[in-house]
């Protein structure tokens, strides 16, 4: 039984690759904190987004079930208002919870169980406002100023500039002053440290537009790998809105793009950095903290001829987690079973001792993070628009696409570029059969109508 439940730092970005960064080998990217925290904590080596997309990865990931559990299985939906997520969980444990920054949310339900927000999301609209008069936003809807680029416009646009960082930078002043006043209070002298806090800064970083400051643009320029000779799957999904080099940009256009990419990671590595100066600042000990790393998906960043997400590629599904608590558990560790990010609802929770509740996809990691020899399942699931779903199973990777398109089976021992499918190789009909069976018992049909 703890004497006091531990204080929780939640660090999260959104679109960071898992091997841009330096404790992954990276050469080029400098992201000192978050080497810092993988020195000392323990790295999953092989965490997956529970859904390649903004909103299902992250609201997946807060209520630890998988998109088709929790109805969220798409960009603009949103959980239900009330839902259980780990943030009610441990508010309900007597934690003040407060998330600084991107929580992605646009339903009725703007906390989702955080008991204070700093900092929100800037992109809640006219939709949450009671009693709108429809027939005047009808007015407005041929405007086409607020659509989405395409992936070759926002390459050619990238380089030097201003957008993402400037909320970021909004979002960590804001943690920076309450950090400051619940620990000290320097004016009023009200502290408020004797509960424990669940603390979350949530950044928009890397998200594309791809854009940095001109140090950091002018540094990873003529240093930053490139994927300019790739060659485009001829799967109808895995293909789908390829960007040609010398067609549709540049190779000068992708190598831009590609160093405000690592100028962002690197800005938030620093902004990060801030967030654990003030807490040291202002006397806390971080080793009595759990700290926690983690992003919403990856991106692509150019390999198999695509970019952004959506895709099941490693660059796409496979996300950095980092976990540290030395007065928890021994650091300096690579774990490299499949975990999956709907997983830390209920590590969280073990991690605190709160009981976790019923009905959740999530499995606690603890045994991993203590290096126990318990058994392990080495599952970890995917899924987005009620028909596509991946899973892993120890190194294989099985992906469903509805009744209309091919099954993908990639072998990661043997092909870890992801350039092979072997859905045809009858070495591998043993395992397909495996896989599909747990397909149907995941709800994912042959058929289209069939499937959730």
């Amino acid at each position: 039984m703890l004497s006091q439940r531990p204080n929780i730092l939640f660090l999260m970005s959104d679109e960071h690759r898992a091997d841009v960064t330096g404790y992954e080998g990276n050469s080029v990217i400098r992201t000192p904190v978050l080497d810092r925290l993988a020195q000392e904590g323990v790295v999953f080596s092989n965490a997956y987004t529970p859904s390649p997309i903004c909103v299902p990865g992250r609201q997946s990931m807060a209520t630890g079930q998988f998109p088709l559990h929790c109805n969220c299985q798409r960009y603009g939906e949103d959980l239900a208002p009330g839902y259980m997520t780990f943030a009610r969980r441990f508010s309900q444990y007597a934690y003040n919870t407060v998330a600084c920054g991107k929580l992605h949310h646009s339903g009725a339900d703007q906390m989702q169980g955080w008991t204070r927000r700093v900092a929100g999301d800037l992109n809640v609209g006219a939709e949450l406002i009671d009693g709108r008069v429809e027939k005047e936003l009808d007015l407005y809807k041929g405007n086409t100023q607020g659509q989405k680029w395409s992936d070759a416009k926002e390459i050619q646009r990238a380089g030097v500039g201003r957008r993402s960082d400037r909320r970021d930078a909004f979002t960590v002043h804001g943690a920076l002053d309450y950090i400051e006043e619940y620990f000290c209070d320097p004016y009023y002298d009200r502290a408020q440290a004797e509960r424990p806090l669940m603390l979350k800064i949530s950044l928009t970083q890397p998200h594309y537009p791809y854009f940095t400051d001109e140090e950091r643009f002018s540094y990873y320029l003529n240093r930053v790998p490139v994927y300019t000779d790739q060659i485009v799957s001829d799967h109808p999904f895995l293909g789908e809105r390829a960007v040609r080099p010398d067609v549709d940009v540049s190779r000068r256009e992708l190598r831009r793009a590609t160093a405000a990419y690592y100028g962002m990671i690197d800005n938030l590595d620093g902004l990060f950095g801030q967030v654990i100066t003030a807490l040291e600042t202002v006397g806390q000990d971080l080793d009595d903290w759990i700290i926690v790393y983690t992003s919403d998906h990856g991106e692509m960043l150019g390999e198999h001829g695509v970019w952004e997400k959506r895709k099941f590629y490693e660059a796409s599904a496979r996300v950095p987690l980092i976990i540290r608590w030395p007065n928890g558990f021994q650091g300096d560790r690579v774990v490299t079973e499949n975990v999956n990010l709907c997983d830390l609802f209920a590590t969280l929770c073990d991690l605190a001792e709160i009981p976790t509740p019923g009905g959740l996809d999530s499995r606690s990691l603890v045994p991993l993070l203590r290096g126990t020899s318990d058994p392990w399942d080495n599952e970890t699931i995917s899924q987005f628009d009620g028909k596509n779903l991946m899973i892993k199973q120890d190194h294989l990777k099985y992906q469903f696409y509805g009744a209309s398109m091919p099954e993908v089976l990639f072998d990661l021992e043997a092909d870890p570029g992801e350039t092979t499918n072997c859905i045809d190789d009858p070495a591998y009909g043993q395992a397909l059969l495996q896989f599909r069976r747990r397909r149907e018992q995941l709800g994912f049909s042959l058929t289209d109508e069939a499937a959730k």
